[in-house]
């Protein structure tokens, strides 16, 4: 009998420490990529090209089409460019201070609930055909911001649950 328990307590401890292993490689991974994804898109905001690319998207927005009348199309783009390698930096700093990684990951859940609020408010980025959505050139564009959303909430959660400095 004590064979069998002391099996199940050793299968128990394993399983957790395999569960805490993968989670604790997850959040790394998704932190990371949170930060390299927001800088690589950030510094791109700073481009012509990407400036335009962002137009019709920013144009929509109820949130965001007013920026336009007060800083222009570059303007527009690189105060959204700015953001995004802040909240990257922000983040990045989590092994120095988990209060600025929390912060960061703030900016960034604050930036992906506008971006996938693009999904809405861009015309043709979601489409409906035979009474299923399928995304658009727009809308596959933003998906992607669906899980970058959800590893800044994941990215949240730990910098709070951690902090100590």
């Amino acid at each position: 009998m004590n064979a069998i328990v002391n099996q199940a307590m050793l299968e128990s401890s394993l399983s957790a420490r395999a569960r805490f292993g993968l989670e604790a490689v997850g959040i790394t991974i998704s932190r990371d990529g949170l930060v390299a994804a927001l800088l690589l898109i950030g510094f791109l905001k700073f481009t012509a090209a990407e400036a335009v690319g962002i137009q019709s998207l920013v144009a929509h927005s109820p949130l965001m089409s007013w920026m336009y009348a007060v800083l222009g199309v570059r303007g527009v783009s690189a105060l959204i460019g700015t953001i995004e390698i802040t909240v990257a930096l922000l983040v990045a700093l989590r092994p120095l201070s988990a209060v600025a990684s929390f912060v960061g990951s703030l900016g960034c859940i604050v930036t992906f609930l506008l971006t996938t609020g693009f999904l809405l408010s861009t015309p043709g980025a979601v489409k409906w055909s035979y009474g299923l959505p399928i995304l658009g050139e727009a809308g596959q564009l933003l998906i992607k911001d669906v899980v970058l959303l959800g590893a800044s909430l994941l990215t949240a959660s730990e910098a709070l649950g951690n902090r100590r400095t």
